[in-house]
């Protein structure tokens, strides 16, 4: 069954490293939509941060942000979904852990991800290109604020565990109600239970009349695993996580190296005979 979908993770994986869309990315990109095939990114970030670099790749169609989470249409503005994280659930997560890990700090993104708000602290740790949001334009709120209402993701972070540590730290609490992935950035990403790219992917395909073995997929990290795995054809790139290298069955070059260009061309070329 042909390819109908081009479902790509930003960070790490379309983007180089500097956060560029290079002529070549772009090039496979127009000529996939040219061809009639969906092109979706689909990340963690929020709809701001899929929109910093929206111009550079072409992209004007959905969009799958906050880890699957919320489908949104770039142009219209249209949502398709969102899933949060319970109110209660989030606050379960947060007392317990903060116990466990003192120094752990908490921000809940809210109203299709254009609401961020951050424990006191959190500001003071974090950098631009953490949230793509200015450090000094993230406030600072006690932890009430924080938790009083559902996140489209719930963000964990702790000043000198890494995510993964902070991991094993979440873990071992054995809460239910909720998902935890992270992407490569230095806090975990707690979402609804059962969230998951491929979660919110699979959602979209519904609505575009998408079959799964229709779904060609990139990433390169954690949060990629899923989707990697669902997809008809998942494609890790070469400076993946082990995690996205054990779910997906073919490598290509790293993102630095338009890794993601690389299968497409190959992709296009085959169908149009070539």
């Amino acid at each position: 069954m042909p390819i109908r979908l081009i479902a790509t993770d930003l960070d790490g994986t379309l983007l180089r490293s500097d956060l560029s869309v290079s002529p070549r990315t772009r090039a496979a990109l127009d000529a996939a939509r040219a061809a009639g095939l969906h092109v979706v990114p689909v990340t963690a970030r929020q709809p701001r941060g899929v929109r910093r670099i929206a111009e550079a790749a072409g992209f004007t169609q959905w969009a799958l942000c906050g880890n699957g989470a919320h489908g949104v249409h770039l142009s219209t503005g249209e949502v398709l979904f969102e899933a949060h994280v319970a109110a209660d659930v989030q606050r379960a997560l947060a007392v317990a852990l903060a116990e466990r890990v003192p120094g752990t700090l908490f921000v809940s993104v809210r109203e299709g991800g254009e609401v961020f708000v951050a424990q006191t602290g959190y500001a003071d740790i974090a950098h631009v290109e953490d949230h793509k949001r200015e450090p000094a334009e993230m406030g600072a709120h006690g932890l009430d604020a924080v938790l009083e209402q559902p996140s489209l993701k719930f963000i964990v972070r702790h000043p000198r565990l890494t995510p993964r540590e902070l991991l094993v730290e979440l873990r071992a609490l054995g809460l239910p109600g909720f998902a935890v992935t992270h992407s490569g950035a230095p806090f975990l990403e707690v979402l609804a239970e059962g969230v998951s790219k491929a979660w919110g992917l699979e959602r979209l395909c519904a609505h575009l009349g998408v079959q799964r073995s229709e779904v060609l997929a990139f990433g390169d990290a954690p949060n990629d695993a899923e989707m990697l795995a669902w997809a008809g054809r998942g494609v890790a790139v070469a400076n993946a996580d082990t995690e996205a290298r054990d779910a997906a069955p073919e490598r290509t070059l790293s993102n630095d190296e338009d890794g993601v260009a690389a299968v497409l061309e190959g992709l296009l070329a085959q169908s149009s005979g070539g």
